[in-house]
């Protein structure tokens, strides 16, 4: 059947879904196409989001997605080119890397246009991990999640420019918008935290793990603790996903430094907009670099005063001292792994008074609505599909959801 005469079929191929930047857009734009009128189909060993999925009305398929076994990496390309010629399926996208070698062999065994989400700044440590790697970097389309992403995927690959299509990660501005947040969510939150009224709260959300800094900020509270300057409690939200070894080590940090009941663990937290919304300031705290660095955007769209640190993509989207004004920042950038440097951008965030961490939340909102939201992300990548299936997704897209949605 032409296609013309049929709903595109979009395949994306994701490990799982439990967390994390590529999980979500994944789901993201499954509820694009489908919007678009096409068919979004994806394969997944499932987790925490699958239901979120299953709800875009995405064709959800169990799949082993996520072994790097060679042999079943094998069996999985044969079972992917099955799939695509059974379903039509007219373009395979892939976001992770062992995934992404079965689906690239799947497409090329049948025709189909392959396309790849390069989402991080991936371990590159021997010849043979930059080969591994490397298939993120073989799509007939690249799509960099920043400008950091296609840049290093220029440096490492060599990757001609107009194979890389440069889509800032999007977020949900109409979800992460502090008036659409009721006040009981975030006394909710607070109370779980065990946050007094009125107690500020110096928030992290990241996965507990060593490169996302919880470290550094740990030593930033000392600091400010020991100079008597620590405002409020800090919350580490995050889940410790079997890194129990880091997890005890900032136990001990945190008991050595005289924080217990100021520097807390509370967790994976599910209600992110009202988290943003209790804290005073939001810390983006990691040492390696951030392919996008989803949570300094959500930060704020949600007004919420961010500093992140200066490495990979984060000074991309928050608009930092030097650079910008006073009158024209959405937050602060610090270098990587100084926990004086971040002291002293969070005694500068705590110390504005209400009407200018108003304005600050105000312009952080508008440069997150303008540049990152959800809808821009969809409409950009349709617009890699249309290119390579000459379709009108994004218009179809348009045309169902004329207004900002998300």
């Amino acid at each position: 059947m032409p296609l013309a005469d049929r709903a595109t079929t979009i395949l994306q191929i994701i490990p799982e879904l439990d967390t994390g930047g590529a999980e979500l857009s994944t789901i993201e734009i499954a509820e694009a196409v489908v919007v678009a009128g096409g068919r979004a189909i994806v394969l997944t060993e499932g987790g925490r989001m699958l239901d979120r999925l299953k709800a875009t009305g995405a064709d959800v398929r169990i799949f082993p997605a996520a072994t790097k076994n060679p042999a079943k990496l094998v069996a999985n390309a044969a079972a992917i080119a099955k799939i695509v010629e059974a379903d039509g399926v007219d373009l395979v996208h892939a976001r992770s890397r062992a995934p992404a070698w079965s689906a690239l062999w799947a497409a090329r065994r049948t025709g189909r246009p392959f396309v790849t989400t390069y989402h991080g700044a991936y371990n590159e440590k021997s010849a043979a991990k930059k080969y591994y790697n490397g298939v993120m970097a073989r799509g007939d389309l690249v799509i960099a999640n920043s400008g950091y992403t296609r840049d290093l995927i220029r440096a490492r690959y060599g990757t001609p420019v107009p194979k890389i299509r440069v889509i800032h990660r999007g977020v949900d501005v109409a979800a992460f918008d502090p008036d659409a947040v009721a006040p009981e969510r975030v006394e909710r939150l607070r109370a779980a935290w065990g946050v007094a009224p009125g107690e500020r709260v110096i928030l992290q959300a990241a996965r507990l793990t060593n490169w996302k800094g919880q470290h550094v900020v740990v030593e930033a509270a000392r600091r400010l603790h020991a100079a008597k300057r620590l405002d409020g409690i800090v919350a580490l939200a995050g889940d410790a996903q079997g890194r129990d070894a880091y997890v005890d080590g900032l136990k001990e940090a945190i008991r050595a430094g005289g924080l217990e009941g100021r520097v807390r663990l509370v967790g994976h937290v599910d209600d992110m907009p009202a988290a943003f919304v209790a804290a005073d300031v939001s810390v983006v705290a990691s040492i390696e670099p951030e392919a996008f660095g989803r949570t300094a955007v959500e930060s704020q769209a949600m007004g919420c005063p961010v500093i992140a640190t200066r490495i990979g993509a984060p000074p991309e989207t928050v608009l930092s001292p030097p650079e910008h004004s006073p009158r024209s920042m959405t937050g602060w950038l610090v270098p990587p792994g100084d926990g004086q440097a971040l002291a002293d951008a969070l005694l500068w965030a705590l110390s504005l008074d209400g009407p200018a961490r108003a304005e600050l939340g105000a312009r952080a909102r508008a440069h997150a609505v303008g540049a990152f939201s959800l809808r821009q992300m969809r409409l950009k990548t349709l617009q890699v599909y249309d290119d390579l299936l000459k379709t009108s997704l994004a218009d179809h897209y348009v045309a169902t959801r004329p207004q900002l949605d998300g």
